[in-house]
C-alpha cells in the first residue's frame, strides 16, 4: 500500500471515544437527525445516500433508533422521490422505501417509486434528442450524453433497480440497468488506472484541454469512486447469483478493490484526490466511508480474502471513528461537489454520516463473524 505523509488529519483534531461501534453509529444518527440538511429537498440524493446508511445500519443492528428514523422520514416525504425522473439522483431515496417494504413495515406506499422507475427507464426525454431541459445550465446539457453520465449515478440508481427487480421478481429491470451501466462504464472507466473519471471533463484526449493534477496525474475523485464502489456492493447484494451479467460486476468490484487498497494512505483515510493526495493532504470521510463499507462487505460475503483485506478496513474504520466528535457529529466530509476539494474538522454533510453508517454496518458483521468463528478465509 502507498504511504503518504499526512500533515493534517482527523486524528489530530478529535478525541478518542469510549463508545463501541454500535453506540458510535447511534450517536451519529441522533446528531444527524437533529441537524437535517439537504441540497434540493428532503427526498433528494443527499438524504437518499444518508438513509441508505440508516437502512443498512438497521439491517445490521435491528435497532429501533434506525427504523424509527427511516419510517418517520418516509412518512414525512409521503413515500415520494424527488422531482426529476430523468436524473439518477432522484431515485436514491426509494432504496429506503423498498427496504421498509421488504421488512414488512405497514403502510408502505411504493406507487411513487413505481412511477419514477418506469419513467426513468422508459419515458422519452429531451436529452435523448439533444434538446435542452429547463432549469439546468449548459454544463448539464453538454454532459448528458447517456442516462448515467456521471459516476455518482452508479450509486443512486443501479442499486435501487436491483432492489426493485427483486421486489417485483422481474429481471427485466436488471437487464435495463445493465444496459445503462455498461454505457457509463465504457464512457468513464479508465482501463489503465482502474478508476472512474467523475465525468467527461476528466477524460484525457491527449491535447491541451486535458485536466491534470499538480503532479501531472489524471484527476480521480475519492467520493466519486466511492459512489461507484459502494454502489457495486449494494447492487451485488441484491443481484441473483445466477444473473447472466453478474460476472461483469464481480470482476469490476474486485478490480477496484485491488486498486483502492494499493493507494490507501498509511493513516487509513483516502484523500479527496486519489492520485494526487498532496493536493489536500488530509483524510476525507465520505469517500473513505464508502470504500470501507464496500471492502468490508466483500470480506463478509466471501468475495475478498480476509487476510489480505482486513488490515485495510480495520485501519480505515479506526480512522473514521477518530473523525467523529464527542457529540456524535461526523466531520471531515467534503462538501457537495464534483471534483476533489478540501474538507476540515467541522465540515459535515448527511451523506458523510450515511457513509459512516454504511461502513459501520459491515464492520459490525465482520466483528460478529470473528466472535462466532464463522468467517471462511477465501
Amino acid at each position: 500500500m502507498a504511504i503518504f505523509v499526512c500533515f493534517e488529519s482527523c486524528q489530530s483534531n478529535t478525541a478518542p471515544h469510549q463508545w463501541n461501534d454500535k453506540e458510535a453509529m447511534v450517536m451519529a444518527l441522533k446528531w444527524q437527525e437533529a441537524h437535517p440538511i439537504f441540497a434540493r429537498g428532503p427526498s433528494d440524493w443527499t438524504n437518499g445516500a444518508y438513509y441508505t446508511g440508516v437502512y443498512k445500519a438497521h439491517q445490521s443492528t435491528n435497532d429501533s433508533f434506525f427504523l424509527d428514523a427511516l419510517t418517520q422520514m418516509a412518512v414525512r416525504n409521503e413515500w415520494k422521490p424527488w422531482e426529476r425522473f430523468f436524473h439518477a439522483d432522484d431515485l436514491a431515496i426509494t432504496a429506503s422505501y423498498l427496504y421498509l417494504k421488504r421488512i414488512g413495515v405497514e403502510g408502505v406506499n411504493l406507487a411513487p417509486t413505481d412511477t419514477i422507475i418506469q419513467q426513468h427507464l422508459y419515458k422519452p426525454c429531451d436529452w435523448r434528442s439533444g434538446k435542452p431541459m429547463d432549469g439546468f445550465d449548459i454544463d448539464f446539457y453538454e454532459q448528458q450524453v447517456i442516462l448515467w453520465w456521471w459516476c455518482d449515478a452508479l450509486f443512486m440508481s443501479p442499486p435501487v433497480l436491483a432492489m426493485y427487480a427483486k421486489e417485483k421478481n422481474d429481471l427485466s429491470y436488471l437487464d435495463e440497468m445493465h444496459k445503462y451501466y455498461v454505457q457509463t462504464y465504457d464512457l468513464l472507466f479508465d482501463q489503465e488506472q482502474k478508476l472512474f473519471a467523475r465525468d467527461t471533463r476528466f477524460i484525457w484526449r491527449g491535447d491541451s484541454t486535458d485536466i491534470k493534477e499538480s503532479n501531472g496525474n489524471k484527476v480521480f475523485w475519492s467520493r466519486g469512486n466511492g459512489w461507484v464502489f459502494g454502489g457495486l456492493a449494494l447492487l451485488l447484494e441484491n443481484m441473483p447469483s445466477n444473473y447472466a451479467h453478474r460476472q461483469f460486476y464481480e470482476e469490476l468490484y474486485k478490480t477496484m478493490a485491488v486498486r483502492l487498497t494499493e493507494i490507501q494512505p498509511e493513516d487509513g483515510l483516502w484523500r479527496t484526490s486519489l492520485l494526487c493526495p498532496e493536493s489536500f493532504d488530509h483524510g476525507e470521510v465520505s469517500g473513505t466511508g464508502f470504500f470501507t463499507f464496500a471492502l468490508t462487505w466483500g470480506i463478509n460475503n466471501g468475495m475478498l480474502d480476509r487476510v489480505m483485506y482486513e488490515p485495510a478496513v480495520r485501519k480505515a474504520w479506526t480512522a473514521l471513528r477518530e473523525c467523529q466528535k464527542a457529540d456524535g457529529m461526523v466531520g471531515w466530509v467534503q462538501n457537495i461537489g464534483g471534483s476533489p476539494e478540501p474538507a476540515n474538522h467541522d465540515s459535515w454533510q448527511n451523506y458523510g454520516t450515511g457513509a459512516f453508517l454504511l461502513a459501520g454496518s459491515e464492520i459490525l458483521k465482520l466483528d460478529a463473524s470473528t466472535e462466532d468463528g464463522q468467517m471462511v478465509h477465501n
